[in-house]
């Protein structure tokens, strides 16, 4: 096995079979944290972004936390429980795009798709230096260094992701299962200590934050909307489970649909825990720590201030809950590491990316969609330094965009859906079939009955439950809608115009990626009738010199018949030119030897033109180009060749009417590749076994034409792991 080979496997596994696909999917309890982390980490810093943007009007301000938050909880609740219907009419992992695309068309769905492809690389961006940044709360001395531990850490998540779902799932359900935990506990006594009388005070609690200026009337009113933008950052993660129904254990619908009710609650609670100690323990924090008045060094995050009042700075409480809180802000990212591939395998499976993160990796993982999130995302921290602040302001357009046009779709699904099953327009006044069922079957879900995605009558009762699930979905689409208005007056110019400029740049590419796969199919559509066969078919071989790919060359073009067959060789040396003309005469080859002139010494133009006056004498022939090459199983062994005839081959793919043909020849350095690349599939080959039929060992010459058997062909029955071919005038 090579070197590189059990790198991999030792980094991501061995293969896992198409077979095995049912035995990756998730129970709940594994779901939870997979899905999960992302929403139920964003309470860690949700209640900071509140009280960092109040804090820029001084203390006085800060009165208006409970009600800020008060409003993102009754968000949080209404986008929850609008999704849990998402995960049972759209299940079959589209989420938001498939949502847009069904009930407001393919351009909406584009956009949203392009609004989840940068929210989810932001999601890794943020999560991980928010991670970052809470252990350099703990451990100072690592501010210095962070761009470099986040880059790390991505690239440690990217190869946990690569081994598969499950086995990152398992991975990190015990750090999120902790985190929740430690919080919780966290709440429990620091509201137990208020009661009896010793509330918490935190180590900012004596410092003054200076004021950038009065805040009063509408300048005030921006300043609170701003501030409840911010907050509305512990929404983000909650479209996750919408995306990933697939990877639930069946009934993948309710399965999907309790955890997003868990995942809803959790964060709810804890969301609200962490704002209370904050303004029970006097936690003030400020964007700029200059605006601290009383502070010394780098602040704290407010959940290292709430974790060290109520349980002692240094106490084994407060470093288990900066450990956990570490953790889930790192591990947050995972939840972008499960959407971002799936997303884009279905975009890609619509033509808007790429076909190839269409297809699973040995770890039946969307490994090519794993590897390009890391990219971006690594790309992200370190052009914005690993900055929570500054990457935060890009964070939540995207995921409001999503939100409001998903929510927007699930009310003209919902209106569709009672329309389609009215009794009045059936003519025997009973309820249709409704076409909801076809539909998500042909997007790849399951059809389980579920009445909430059509394909079954509905009673009354049920009707009236639909039209409170609509209801409830028009709420949803009227909040998120004025949360995205407001996040684009609140922080365009504090970077999310950047977001601003990509989304449209992704969705302008994923179109022109579209019209290109489009055109493409145009072009591959076969005419009606039988195949054109050409009227000719004139062969030619590239020759350099007499030696033994030469010689197979030209018996496996005789061997195929053309109408004509020429040789050619360019004279780049005249010498040699001449020593290859006498060995061709001694030979007898019945075969004519073509020598074109070059007086610059190029090989590739006299070829090009050579074959371009064919075609001009017979437009409606076939030129079929035999290229001799012989096979090397060294990556070192290239840089000693000569890689002339690679550069023309590839100029003689662009000439219509020509068909490039390779002779290999095997060296003896292939066949230790080739048995490398045997023993990783099947078994390691035997050294001096006998070749295959049709298959020539290294160094054994071949029939020339001009001797009995010269028209038997022989080709290669393994495709060679590389190659340099012997360009004509050019000798190996």
């Amino acid at each position: 096995m090579a070197l590189t080979d059990r790198l991999k496997r030792g980094f991501v596994g061995r293969p896992i079979g198409s077979d095995r696909l049912g035995e990756t999917l998730l129970p709940k309890r594994v779901a939870l944290p997979v899905f999960a982390s992302d929403a139920l980490s964003s309470v860690s810093y949700a209640s900071e972004e509140i009280l960092l943007v109040l804090a820029l009007g001084g203390l006085t301000l800060l009165h208006y936390t409970p009600w800020i938050a008060g409003a993102v909880v009754i968000l949080m609740l209404t986008v929850v429980a609008s999704y849990r219907q998402n995960v049972h009419a759209y299940p079959s992992g589209g989420g938001d795009y498939e949502v847009a695309s069904v009930n407001l068309g393919p351009r909406a769905g584009l956009m949203v798709g392009s609004a989840l492809l940068v929210d989810y690389v932001l999601t890794v961006a943020v999560s991980v230096s928010a991670g970052v940044a809470n252990l350099t709360s703990a451990a100072t001395g690592l501010a210095e260094h962070k761009v470099l531990i986040a880059s790390l850490l991505v690239v440690l998540l990217t190869l946990v992701n690569l081994r598969g779902v499950r086995e990152s799932g398992s991975a990190f359900a015990a750090p999120s299962y902790a985190f929740i935990i430690g919080i919780l506990v966290m709440i429990v006594t620091g509201l137990v200590q208020t009661v009896l009388g010793d509330a918490p005070r935190a180590e900012s609690a004596g410092y003054e934050v200076h004021a950038e200026q009065n805040f009063a009337g509408l300048a005030l009113l921006f300043l609170v909307l701003r501030a409840f933008a911010s907050g509305c950052t512990a929404l983000t993660g909650v479209e996750a489970i919408s995306n990933g129904v697939p990877a639930f254990r069946r009934p993948k619908s309710r399965n999907a649909a309790t955890t997003l009710l868990m995942m809803g609650v959790i964060a709810v609670t804890m969301f609200v825990g962490v704002t209370a100690l904050a303004l029970i323990s006097d936690v003030h924090i400020a964007e700029n720590p200059a605006d601290l008045i009383g502070a010394h060094g780098e602040q704290r995050t407010v959940v290292a201030q709430i974790a060290a009042a109520v349980f002692g700075d240094g106490s084994v409480g407060f470093i288990y809950v900066a450990a956990v809180t570490t953790l889930i802000l790192i591990l947050a990212a995972n939840t972008a590491f499960n959407g971002f591939p799936v997303l884009g395998s279905i975009l890609a499976r619509d033509g808007y990316l790429p076909r190839q993160l269409h297809t699973r990796g040995d770890r039946l993982a969307y490994s090519n969609g794993i590897v390009l999130l890391a990219g971006f995302a690594i790309l992200l921290i370190v052009v914005f330094d690993a900055q929570v602040t500054a990457l935060i302001q890009l964070y939540i357009l995207g995921v409001f965009i999503s939100f409001t046009l998903s929510q927007t779709g699930m009310v003209r699904h919902w209106a569709r859906l009672l329309r389609e099953s009215d009794p009045a327009a059936a003519p025997d006044g009973s309820a249709p079939l409704v076409a909801g069922g076809e539909r998500r079957a042909e997007h790849g879900g399951e059809r389980n009955g579920d009445p909430l995605a059509g394909g079954v009558p509905l009673d009354a009762s049920m009707r009236r439950r639909i039209r409170r699930y609509q209801a409830i979905s028009f709420l949803g689409a009227c909040l998120t809608g004025a949360v995205l208005i407001l996040v684009l007056l609140t922080k365009f110019t504090r970077g999310a115009w950047i977001v601003c400029i990509a989304i449209p740049v992704i969705y302008l590419g994923m179109q022109a990626i579209h019209r290109h796969y489009d055109r493409v199919a145009t072009e591959l559509t076969p005419e009606p009738g039988p195949p054109t066969l050409p009227s000719r078919v004139h062969g030619v071989v590239l020759v350099s010199k007499m030696h033994a790919p030469t010689l197979r060359a030209l018996a496996y073009a005789k061997a195929t018949k053309p109408h004509t067959l020429v040789a050619v060789t360019v004279a780049v040396d005249p010498a040699e030119t001449e020593r290859l003309r006498q060995a061709w005469e001694e030979r007898g080859i019945k075969i004519d030897l073509v020598v074109l002139a070059s007086p610059y010494r190029e090989v590739t133009r006299p070829v090009l033109d050579y074959v371009a006056r064919i075609r001009r004498e017979s437009p409606r022939d076939v030129t079929a180009v035999f290229v001799p090459e012989y096979v090397v199983g060294r990556w070192w062994e290239h840089l000693l060749h000569n890689q002339s005839a690679l550069r023309l081959k590839a100029r003689l793919l662009f000439q219509p009417g020509v068909m490039m043909i390779s002779v290999p020849w095997q060296l003896a350095s292939s066949s230790h590749a080739q048995t490398r690349q045997e023993s990783v599939g099947a078994g390691a080959v035997r050294r001096g076994s006998a070749a295959p039929p049709g298959h020539f060992r290294p160094g054994h010459r071949g029939p020339g034409p001009g001797s009995a058997g010269g028209g038997d062909a022989a080709v290669t029955a393994n495709p060679p792991a590389s190659s340099n071919a012997a360009p004509p005038g050019d000798a190996p």
